[in-house]
This record gives C-alpha cells, structure tokens and sequence, in this order.
C-alpha cells in the first residue's frame, strides 16, 4: 500500500520515459543525417566506448539519489578520477597487474569510499549535499598530489578496449552486464526499500524498514558502479588524468534528471537513466558536427545546461498531464520510432551512386576523395580527441573513419530491409493486441499504424527492386 501511494505521489514511470524516448530518436536521426558514419562498426565502436563512463557514472548517481533526501553525489566524477589515477600509479608499480586485480581495486575503492561518505551522512547527520560537495574538492585536490599532470599507461591488457574500431568489445559487457544487474537488482525486496524510502522516509521507518542499513547499502551500490565506470573511463583514455574526470558529475547529474530521475528520491528506471546518458552523448555528437570554432566547448556546455533546467521543468510538468499521457505505451512508441529510424539510416548510409553504377553495368567509383562536409563536421583525429571548453576540460568524442561497410550490395539491403519489415510488423501487431484490450485506443495506435504502413511499404519496395536489380 505504502508503495503504490509513494509511486502515486511521485507520477508513473512510463509517463517519465516518453521524453527520454521521443529525444533519443529525434537525436539519433539527426546525428545519422549529419554523419552517416556513426551507423559503421568503427563508428558504433566508437560510441560505445565513449558512452560507457557516463553511463556507469549515472548507474551510481541513480543508486544514491533513489534513497532520498537529495542525495546526489556531486564527487562522483572526482571519484573516477581518483580510482584512475592511483590504478595507473598501481600499475606503474607493478603492485597490480592482473585483471582481477584491477577489478577487485577498482570495485573495492568505489565501495570504500561511498561507505564512508554514507557514515558521515547517517552517523554525523551531515546533510548529503554538503558531504558530496566536501568530498568533491578533497578528491580533486588528492587526485593532482597523486599525479599532477596526465600521464602515465593503462595495463597492456586493457589497452585494445579503448580503440573502438569494433561493436563487441569488453566495455560494452561491462555495460551490458551492469544494465542487467540493475535490473536484476530492481526485482528485489531491498530495491523496493531504496524506492519507499526515498519517496517517503517516514512511511518506510514505520513499515519496518531499517533506513540506516538500506540508506548505506545504497551507497555501496553506488560504489560498485562508480568502479565500473572508472574503469570504462581508464580503457577510454589509456592513462591517467587528474581533472578530465571530474566533467562527469555536470554531466552525469544531467543525464539522470534526463532520463526521468527524481532528485528527491523515490523514481528511478534503468532504461530512463541508460536513455539519458546516451541522450546527452548524441547532444554532444550532434553539436560536433556543426563548426562553433574557438566556442565549440562553450556551446556543448550552454546545451547541457539547458538541457537540465528543461528537464527540471518537466519533472514538474509531466505528472499534472498524466490524465492524457497515461494510455501511451513507451514501448510501442519506441517500437515506431525505431522503425522509423531504420528507414532513415538505411536511406543516410546507402551508397546510391554505386547502385547506379551497377545497374549500368560500370564499375562503382569510389567517392573517398570527394569531400563530404558532413561526415567530417565531426572531430577527427588519432586516437581520443578531446573537445576543449576553454578551460581544458570537455567531453571526449572519436569520430569513425570511412568505413567499407557503408557500401552493401543490393541483394544484402533488399534482404536485411524485408527481414527488418517483417519483424516490426510482428512485433507491433503484438503491441497492438495487447493495447486493444485496454478501454480505450489511444491515438498512438492509429499513429502507429500510420508509420508501419508507410515506412513499410517504402522498405518492401525498395528492397523489392534491389533484388531484382540483382538479379538482372
């Protein structure tokens, strides 16, 4: 009773996803038709492996801000930097050296210091504002004594994580395992405990639950992720960096209010929190691509900020329209979006001209010397490439190269857009069964009807006469 009240008061998940869902599309198009080579595997690697710290470190920030009382850990990004930059100095040492070394230093240092961060909090009673905030500048300052300037090798095994020339990497396992134990984790009593706690302490103390003890576990489960996402950060870089971590707690509290998170405690989704981090990394992709010369740092940092007061407001907003809101399915609509999308990517990345050549029967010409203003808006370069904000701090972005994969044969579209059609037609018929038991047809089905029609259609057909261009 006390947590359906509690998920009464604090508004429904699904109305909270439809935001993060309706901007992840919106943002994904645009980023696909202003550099098509984010849908390559060299650019899909890439991505992946910038990505994963800001989602592991919105992972942790969710752990904590979940419990209530405002807990958002402003130190998380000095955190990274400090597990970073003393694993490096471990390493140097040869203190450590094998990857269950460097995972259980990692997980045990996140642990050790959310810990004691959640004793000051209980014991002394220092509000968690003032705790994180303290925490913030001993950290930043610890992390320079310990290695003033960056520097410094990763272990030779982790090296190859960072180069994101790949889809399937160890980082992306990493990810994907600690997105399913969130979800795992969300399935358990103390989990439903976290949640009652934070959108009603008093109600949690007299139903029994032991706030002390949930309030600092907690914690340590914000730990464990914080590990996590130093070590993304590590394989990201190579080395170690003393200041390039602490960027991660603007933008990691960004993307937890992004992706539907309540900062007074009691709301939190993994799929809105993994949406809010890639949200706010295709924010920054997009803003690359565009030339803001000497002010390209300060434009990505004017978005971020912009993009926190709105989501703000619209925590405030969402629950009072709720009455129209609440029949829309977040999964059918990001079942609709992603066909939509797909048609979108298959037209941004198909090679035309090489149809053209093939259907007359030339040779395709390749357009590698063409310049493409496009495609290469991004930040290119070697390596990592560091967008600079004036102050040596920014987001880290790698921009794919040309990639042959772009160019597919006719035959291989027609199929891979006819299977692609196919699946989505299952799948929406089946959303839409299961919607039409409900009261009421929302206007989502017949939008979504609309969309299967005609993005459907143009699949069937296109792929129709590229077989049949290959067959010719």
């Amino acid at each position: 009773m006390s947590e359906a009240r509690a998920e009464s008061r604090g508004g429904s998940f699904n109305t909270f996803l439809l935001v993060p869902i309706l901007l992840f599309f919106g943002l994904l198009i645009v980023a696909v038709l202003r550099s098509p080579n984010l849908m390559s595997s060299s650019g899909i690697g890439s991505a992946e492996i910038v990505v994963a710290p800001l989602i592991l470190s919105t992972y942790a920030l969710m752990a904590t801000a979940l419990a209530g009382r405002a807990t958002v850990d402003l130190s998380i990004g000095p955190l990274i930097g400090f597990i970073n930059v003393t694993l490096i100095q471990l390493t140097a040492a040869g203190i450590i050296a094998s990857p269950i070394a460097v995972f259980a230093y990692a997980l045990a240092a996140g642990v050790a210091y959310q810990f004691v961060l959640g004793l000051i909090i209980i014991v002394v009673r220092v509000q968690p504002i003032i705790v994180s905030l303290s925490g913030f500048l001993a950290l930043s300052g610890i992390n320079l004594v310990i290695l003033p300037r960056p520097g410094g090798a990763a272990p030779d095994w982790m090296s190859s994580w960072g180069a994101g020339t790949s889809i399937l990497t160890p980082v992306l396992f990493i990810v994907a395992l600690a997105t399913a134990g969130w979800l795992l984790f969300s399935t358990t009593p103390f989990f439903g405990h976290i949640r009652l706690m934070g959108s009603d302490e008093r109600a949690a103390y007299t139903s029994g639950v032991r706030i002390s003890v949930v309030r600092l576990g907690a914690h340590v489960v914000a730990g464990l992720f914080a590990g996590l996402a130093a070590l993304a950060f590590t394989a990201l870089i190579s080395s170690g960096d003393p200041t390039q971590g602490t960027t991660y707690t603007l933008i990691s509290v960004t993307a937890l209010v992004l992706g539907g998170t309540s900062l007074a405690g009691g709301r939190a989704t993994v799929i809105g929190s993994l949406l809010g981090a890639l949200n706010l990394f295709l924010i920054g992709y997009v803003l690359a691509t565009f030339n803001f010369a000497d002010v390209q740092g300060f434009v990505t940092d004017l978005a971020y900020g912009t993009i926190l007061v709105l989501s703000l407001l619209l925590t405030v907003v969402l629950p009072r329209i709720q009455h129209w809101l609440r029949r829309i399915s977040p999964l059918l609509l990001f079942v609709v979006l992603g066909l939509l999308f797909t048609g979108v990517a298959l037209h941004a990345t198909f090679d035309y001209s090489g149809l053209q050549h093939l259907s007359s029967g030339a040779a395709p010409v390749s357009d590698a010397s063409a310049p493409n203003p496009q495609q290469n808006a991004a930040p290119a370069g070697a390596g990592n490439a560091i967008v600079d904000n004036g102050e040596g701090e920014g987001l880290i972005f790698e921009q794919a190269e040309k990639s042959p994969s772009l160019v597919r044969s006719p035959f291989a579209t027609g199929v891979a857009q006819l299977a692609i059609t196919l699946v989505a037609i299952v799948v929406i018929l089946r959303l839409l069964v299961w919607q039409a038991g409900k009261r009421a047809m929302t206007p989502l089905i017949y939008a979504a009807l609309a969309v299967m029609l005609v993005v459907g259609a143009w699949l069937l057909i296109d792929s129709a006469a590229l077989v049949s261009k290959a067959g010719n």
